[in-house]
């Protein structure tokens, strides 16, 4: 008898097709490679503005109201990002040459440490470290000149960004069901890796944000308070040190407060260093409390994900690195679970499809794009309004 579309065996009597399929795929994915940041970064925002899309669509055709949410992005996300970091910028480069013309008092918190029992000669590494502060402001540069050069590329690739924005925020429900069709897996286990990604792709985009842009507008009032110049550039360090682990605030708000320190004010620096500590401790609530227990997001994917992701995707790869992981572990329980019949050590009862999933609806919720029918759970509507 012939093997069916489902049976291992019908690739084996389909080499033909089965070999084309394969090259098509690679050479698409040749196609794809050069601009991948930058449709991965287009796949993140559609995650993100696609309760947006839903909502309108109840009003609107679907082309106008994926049109209406890429305008508003554009408008609401990339204006505003270049003017913060251009104003960054200038101010970082404000806080560069504070630092060469020697405005901070390095003998005050020399002073400082020797009153504490630590004789250090801050003066003397001060200055022989004059050469470095001079080659950095120069590297600072350099880079300047680079990204100016790049920037005709940098326009190619967020045109493509906006256009797989528009097409999966119009077509996205219908990729996701082609996608589930093409793919040789069983429905009841892709149901459950759906399941699982998407609770990844929230706890990595949507709670990750939320945290660091809380903690960069907790800390930048603290330091606007104390009379910290570049205000807004350092901000914005502190939304991106917190994306990333093992760093978080610490590394603005300390420096602060030694400069603080620096500069004679002494009350305004202890008062940094404590309204600094109660923000970076505020992350153990935040965080916890936003993103939720997300199963296969663990802190070893977290810190791995991040620093390999950055590498492997750049910027983007901050959000898609630990989602990457986090797909690969699932993918492989739900490959020892076909294989074996038996759950993860340490699996609970009530996972044993995949972990609970509370994330907002996206395309991998409702892959045909419909509404919910009558009798279905509120749970999901409300889950749906959630990012929107």
């Amino acid at each position: 008898m012939a093997a069916t579309r489902d049976s291992p065996d019908w690739f084996t009597e389909q080499p033909g097709l089965t070999a084309l399929a394969l090259v098509s795929v690679f050479l698409a994915f040749l196609v794809i490679v050069p601009y991948l940041q930058y449709v991965l970064f287009g796949v993140v925002l559609a995650y993100i503005a696609y309760p947006a899309q839903r909502r309108l669509e109840r009003y609107i055709r679907p082309t106008f109201a994926a049109l209406v949410v890429v305008v508003a992005t554009v408008v609401a996300l990339l204006l505003p990002l270049v003017y913060l970091l251009t104003v960054a910028f200038r101010q970082g480069v404000l806080v560069v040459e504070w630092i060469r013309e020697e405005q901070i008092n390095v003998e005050t918190i020399e002073q400082l440490l020797e009153s504490n029992g630590y004789a250090v000669d801050l003066v003397e590494l001060y200055e022989a470290n004059q050469d470095r502060i001079a080659s950095a402001i120069q590297q600072l540069t350099d880079g300047a000149i680079d990204l100016v050069g790049g920037l005709p590329n940098m326009f190619i690739g967020l045109t493509i960004t906006t256009f797989v924005l528009f097409g999966l925020l119009r077509d996205g429900a219908r990729l996701v069901a082609w996608i589930q069709w093409v793919i040789p897996v069983d429905d009841e286990v892709l149901a459950d890796l759906q399941e699982g990604i998407d609770e990844l792709m929230w706890a990595s985009v949507i709670g990750n944000v939320a945290v660091a842009v809380i903690q960069a507008v907790m800390l930048g009032v603290g330091l606007w308070v104390a009379g910290v110049p570049a205000v807004i550039f350092l901000t914005v360090a502190t939304f991106v040190l917190t994306l990333l682990p093992l760093i978080g605030a610490f590394g603005v708000w300390i420096p602060a407060a030694l400069y603080l320190l620096a500069t004679g004010s002494t009350t305004a620096g202890a008062a940094m260093v404590g309204y600094g500590l109660f923000v970076t401790l505020s992350d153990s609530y935040y965080r916890p409390a936003i993103i939720g227990q997300t199963g296969g997001y663990n802190a070893l994917i977290v810190i791995v994900g991040i620093f390999g992701g950055l590498v492997a995707f750049g910027a983007v790869g901050l959000f898609l690195g630990p989602v990457v992981l986090g797909a690969t572990k699932l993918v492989l329980d739900s490959f020892a679970r076909a294989r074996t019949g038996t759950e993860p050590p340490g699996a609970v009862a009530d996972d044993a499809g995949g972990p609970k999933s509370g994330s907002s609806a996206t395309p991998l919720d409702n892959p045909s794009g419909d509404e919910p029918v009558d009798g279905t759970d509120s749970d999901s509507q409300e889950s749906t309004d959630r990012t929107g």
